[in-house]
């Protein structure tokens, strides 16, 4: 989708669950000492890394067999950079529609969902010109975006116009992120925190008592801070930015988000979205929303969808950070 590779884009960093990720694109590094009566399982998945922080009790090696026959599924599934893939094969066909398997169908749905929420700012046909500015795999197709060419009918993605593809990616490590906790659950994991390239969900509280939580790196380029932590119960949290997808050419700067409207990357005063939802793949696909739309429309779409928002931008050489639905209450500055 907006942005690059299948999973590896956003990251918050996690605190009090032994794990850390950052806001703009750094790896995950251990962050706090032990953690009492809870195991974690770290593993390799997609050119990026996921984390798993369950309390003891929990067959880790159950749940990490099954984990790891699940990702290689969604990943036959859904990675625009494999050939082979479902995604792939769609994206190669003709127009009507065409079969696919239930996580594409999915993340399709869902991805829908969203661009038409936010008024086409999250648009899933935006794979050749991710490609364009030299951030993704699909280089071939129409040129021009529009997500309404393509839909989910039964167990059907359709297509009305040959040239629209189907590009996961703004996406796609949410629904990822869903599946792995609901695994972990399934095995017996009444609590749990859940980390997918960055993106996390948790549930229940920590065995100490206290709840999990996760925070927002500061997005300026060299700084190593936090702006905000943030306590999960029961939810994910998923951010976006251009701190480290992107390049600089010609006297300019790209990023990997793209604006839909303008076919080019985004040019914006914001320097990362962070989005609190039920669901990762829901937090996930606002949180590119939000980045594209930039800072004339970001503010009121995350308002009138009543998402839990907290949207840090550029002021001189400070920043400025805007909160809305219940981010306030969900967060302490630092």
């Amino acid at each position: 989708m907006q942005d690059g590779a299948i999973f590896g884009r956003r990251h918050v960093l996690a605190l009090g669950a032994g794990l850390a990720a950052t806001a703009a694109g750094l790896a995950a590094t251990p962050l706090v000492g032990r953690t009492p009566a809870t195991r974690t399982v770290t593993r390799g998945a997609f050119g990026t890394t996921w984390s798993a922080t369950l309390p003891d009790g929990v067959d880790l090696a159950v749940f990490v067999q099954a984990a790891d026959a699940m990702l290689a599924d969604l990943d036959a599934a859904l990675s625009p950079w494999r050939p082979d893939s479902a995604v792939s094969v769609f994206n190669r066909a003709g127009r009507g529609g065409h079969a696919q398997g239930r996580d594409l169908l999915a993340v399709a749905r869902r991805s829908l969902g969203i661009a038409a929420a936010s008024g086409g700012h999250f648009d899933p046909t935006v794979g050749p010109l991710v490609a364009r500015y030299g951030f993704g795999p699909i280089e071939t197709g129409a040129p021009r975006p529009d997500w309404r060419h393509l839909a989910v009918e039964g167990k059907a993605l359709v297509k009305t116009n040959a040239g629209t593809t189907f590009d996961p990616c703004g996406i796609a490590k949410g629904h990822a992120l869903d599946r792995l906790a609901a695994l972990a659950q399934d095995t017996g994991a009444q609590a749990g925190f859940v980390e997918f390239g960055g993106e996390v969900v948790a549930w229940g509280h920590h065995p100490d008592g206290r709840m999990w939580q996760a925070g927002v790196e500061d997005p300026r380029a060299g700084s190593t801070g936090l702006v905000g932590i943030i306590a999960l119960d029961g939810a994910a949290i998923a951010t976006s930015g251009n701190r480290v997808n992107g390049y600089d050419f010609a006297g300019r700067s790209y990023g990997h988000i793209i604006d839909p409207a303008r076919g080019a990357p985004v040019r914006t005063t914001l320097l990362s979205v962070s989005v609190v939802a039920p669901t990762a793949m829901e937090a996930d696909g606002w949180a590119t929303a939000l980045m594209a739309a930039g800072p004339g429309d970001a503010h009121g779409l995350a308002r009138d969808n009543d998402l839990n928002a907290l949207i840090v931008s550029r002021e001189g050489s400070g920043l400025a950070l805007t909160r809305t639905g219940r981010i306030a209450a969900l967060m302490k500055e630092v």
